[in-house]
This record gives C-alpha cells, structure tokens and sequence, in this order.
C-alpha cells in the first residue's frame, strides 16, 4: 500500500469540519472494522512508487482502552495534519503511515486492529476512523502491547529497509505495563498465525528494532509512575514523557525528524514548530519531552566539551585543555 498524494489543505479541512462532532460521530465503529481485524493477515506493506520513491513506514500503535481513547480522537479532529506537514515540509519525503490499535487480549473484544501503510489523507484518514475505540482494558496494570510490537515486527514488510537497510519508525502510545511475554494461544487466535510457544515480550522488542525505530510515549506525567520503570527496562531512553496528550503527533515528528537529520538540533525543530504557529507554552512542553532524547543524539543544543589537542588531560595550573564547540 502506500499508493496516493498528500494535500495537507485537503486533510486539514477534513479535520477542522469535524472538530466540534461529538467523538462517536467520528469513530462510529461498535466492534472491530472488518478490514482492520488481523486474523489471516500476513502481511502489511510499505512500498516505493514512481510518486514515492523513498517511502519511510510509520506506525502508530494507539492504546484505545479507557481514557487513552483521547489520542486517536485527537488526531481525528485535529493534529494528525500537523504531523505529516512538519515531516514534509522539514524534508521527510515520503512517509507512509499506518494506524493500529491495541487493547487487553484477556478481556477485550477488539485487543489489536491494523490499517494499512498509507500516503494519501483520505486513506490515512479512513483507517484513523474506522479504529473501534473500545475503552476497555485489564485490570492489574498491563494491557497487550506486545501484540502490537509483535505484529508490526513479523507481520510488516517495508522498502525503506528491506531496499535501503533504514529502520522505520513504531510509536506505541499507553499508560500501562505490557505483558511479559507473546501468548501462543492469543496470537492463533488473533492472527491465526502458527507461533511454537509464547515469546518474551524482551525478545519481540529485540525484534522490532531490527526494522524499526520503537518510541514509547507516555501521555502525561500523572501517569508515568504506572508504566514508565517497566518500559524503560525495555526501551531505555525511547520512552518519552509527555506533558499533555496533545503533543503527541508534535513529539513524534520531531523524533522522526531528530533521527532523520532534518532537524539538526531542537532550535531546528523550534523554529519549524514556530512556523506552524504552536503556542509557546505547548511549544516548551514538547521541547522538554524531547530533550533527554536528542541529547543522546548530540542533537540538544548543548555545546559539548572536547579536548584540544593532545587528547591527555592536562596537568597543574595551566588551561584546561577544553573548548567549546
């Protein structure tokens, strides 16, 4: 999939004529849209074409059980455009996206729905809104992320890295733990894929990001205590705290962006953030969720220290040796 071009104009009014609907007249699903149930699917696919010839695979695997239902509706009304315009217009060719939602395999009906890699808004768009906003969920602290990461892992195929060896990029919002491990059963049954035994959730991690670059977000800082030890055991610095749930598309762009180059530090990202007229207090918000990230990346704004010279430190009561880039 992947076919189409994109009109921000087109998407941003399709968003804004629906921005004061009431959510169930956007999301009208009541059980999961027959063409995003997963059960039989082999593969999803991320392609070049003569109209994009770099197409780079972007997953968003959204937590829809209780109030993380707030993202998917977000993005609906509003700030989904805001995303593809910051990657466009930033230098990102050719991003295809695909929507996918996750659930609790244990008591929900619908605990994972997959769209399709797409291009084009209307598309990207239809499978936003044919995503079935449960709002269910477990009750001990966990639902089931490692279905989806499983999924876009081993049933996911895309150019950018099978022509171009460059990983994608997965974005799993959520508040909670993911089990800790791939159940064998729920994957028969979800998928209907053969899986010998169940799989440590560390192992489909590892998997993952042989083809994608995973990003955790967490959706404000209320919930970090919940989830965010457990993530960080497996992502490390991909997760990233967000202050507000409405930074969310802000936030993956600029990670897109800060791996991709396009914003060679977060004065860059500012500067394009300005541009699309973000407030100044939602723009400070998104800069402090990304800033452990980027300075991993050098990519912060922070000059770093370097030794001049002779790579020995000195001795006594002469300079230092150190100068600022």
């Amino acid at each position: 999939m992947g076919h189409g071009s994109y009109s921000y104009e087109a998407h941003e009014a399709m968003t804004r004529a629906r921005s004061d609907r009431p959510v169930q007249e956007v999301f009208t699903q009541v059980h999961c849209h027959p063409l995003m149930d997963p059960r039989g699917v082999k593969i999803r696919e991320s392609r070049d074409s003569p109209a994009h010839p770099r197409s780079l695979g972007i997953v968003f695997a959204l937590d829809v059980t209780g109030s993380m239902g707030t993202i998917p509706d977000l993005l609906a009304r509003q700030y989904l455009p805001t995303f593809m315009k910051t990657l466009l217009d930033s230098g990102v060719q050719d991003p295809q996206v695909l929507f996918m939602a996750v659930g609790d395999a244990t008591h929900d009906r619908a605990p994972l729905q997959v769209g399709q890699f797409e291009s084009a808004e209307r598309q990207m768009d239809q499978w936003l809104t044919w995503t079935y906003l449960e709002g269910g969920g477990g009750q001990f602290g966990v639902e089931s992320y490692e279905l989806g990461m499983y999924f876009a892992a081993r049933h996911t195929q895309m150019d950018c890295w099978a022509k171009r060896q460059h990983r994608g990029y997965f974005f799993m919002t959520g508040d909670e733990r993911p089990y800790p491990y791939v159940s064998r059963k729920q994957i028969g049954e979800l998928i209907g894929a053969p899986l010998e035994q169940d799989l440590p959730t560390e192992q489909v991690v590892d998997e993952l990001q042989r083809t994608f670059e995973p990003f955790f977000l967490i959706p404000d800082l209320d919930r970090l205590r919940h989830c965010e030890r457990a993530w960080r055991d497996l992502l490390g610095d991909r997760v990233i705290s967000m202050e507000n749930p409405v930074d969310t598309v802000a936030v993956a762009a600029g990670l897109v962006g800060l791996c991709e180059g396009v914003f060679p530090n977060l004065d860059a990202l500012v500067r394009r953030l300005e541009k699309e007229k973000m407030p100044p207090q939602r723009l400070g918000a998104v800069v402090r969720s990304l800033t452990p990230f980027a300075s991993l990346l050098e990519r912060d704004g922070v000059p770093k220290p370097r030794l001049s010279g002779d790579a020995a430190l000195p001795t006594g009561d002469g300079s230092s040796g150190y100068g600022r880039r």
